[in-house]
């Protein structure tokens, strides 16, 4: 299929790109399955940052409310220095080299967050992990809840100023965080069953020699896809991407990133993605796990 083809048969009812309470997001699973509903989706991906535990919830509200739920996850991998993030979709939670991933991951987090408490703490900030346990109760505990403390306490106009002033490589409450391989992401999505996706190509800010390099590297330990219908991308760009996606024979995949209040600028569904892209992922996940 040409692109032209593909770009003339999008359409708002696909969203595979999601982030709930249950990591940096501010819907809830149940409101934001609700909201899906009210604009018109009818697929919706929860892919939150290395947590399965919203999916139960956005599952049963997807059954009520007429909107299928693929389940899905966002790893955050390293490569050549780069946070990279490798997205799973018809993701299974029993398998057991994910469980040890997200165990790790999660140590790995609770050991930045204290690091990253202790230093605001130290600067006068009213902050502790047990206040931000309580206030956000199964989530995933990063960067974003402590944007939002720092704009409420005045110290920050927005989530994104609170990155920009405090939390981003470079300003004083940023702490690194060791990350896994690209290859042990790929392999842990597809160890549970499900498929491996390259989320947002062009938001790393490599040049074309390296963009290149990235997605050759990832079709070799991946029998995936790569997401080229994203928030902001144009049609030149989106061309540049189908074209490596063709090349590395990885099928295309769309979805917002919506994250609530934490990316206001980003609206659910926002995003038109081909019908085609259902098909093409439940269809892979077929092919790669019969």
């Amino acid at each position: 299929m040409i692109f032209s083809e593909l770009e003339q048969e999008k359409c708002r009812e696909i969203d595979l790109h999601t982030h709930s309470t249950a990591s940096d997001g501010t819907c809830t699973p149940t409101e934001l399955v609700e909201r899906a509903a009210s604009v018109g989706i009818r697929v919706l991906a929860l892919t939150d940052h290395d947590t399965l535990a919203g999916i139960p919830e956005a599952k049963d509200a997807g059954c009520r409310l007429g909107v299928t739920v693929v389940p899905g996850i966002e790893l955050s991998a390293n490569w050549l220095g780069t946070d990279i993030h490798v997205l799973g979709y018809h993701m299974k939670r029993d398998g057991s080299l994910i469980q040890k991933l997200l165990d790790w991951v999660q140590q790995e987090r609770i050991r930045r967050n204290e690091g990253i408490a202790a230093k605001m703490a130290a600067d006068g900030v009213d902050v502790s992990m047990s206040q931000l346990r309580q206030r956000y109760p199964g989530a995933v505990i990063g960067r974003p809840h402590f944007a939002r403390l720092l704009m409420e306490q005045g110290r920050a106009a927005s989530v994104k100023d609170a990155f920009e002033k405090w939390l981003k490589p470079g300003q004083p409450y940023y702490l690194p965080r060791t990350k896994i391989t690209l290859e042990q992401a790929a392999k842990a999505i597809s160890e549970s069953c499900g498929v491996p996706v390259l989320a947002h190509p062009l938001q790393y800010g490599f040049a074309p020699e390296k963009l290149e390099q990235l997605v050759a590297e990832f079709a070799g330990i991946a029998m995936g896809g790569m997401e080229i219908y994203y928030t902001g991308y144009t049609l030149t760009q989106r061309q540049q991407l189908f074209d490596l996606a063709q090349k590395y024979r990885l099928f295309v995949t769309g979805g917002s990133d919506f994250h609530g209040e934490n990316k206001p600028h980003i609206r659910l569904g926002e995003v038109e993605v081909p019908r085609s892209v259902e098909d093409a992922v439940r269809e892979h996940s077929k092919e790669i796990h019969p």
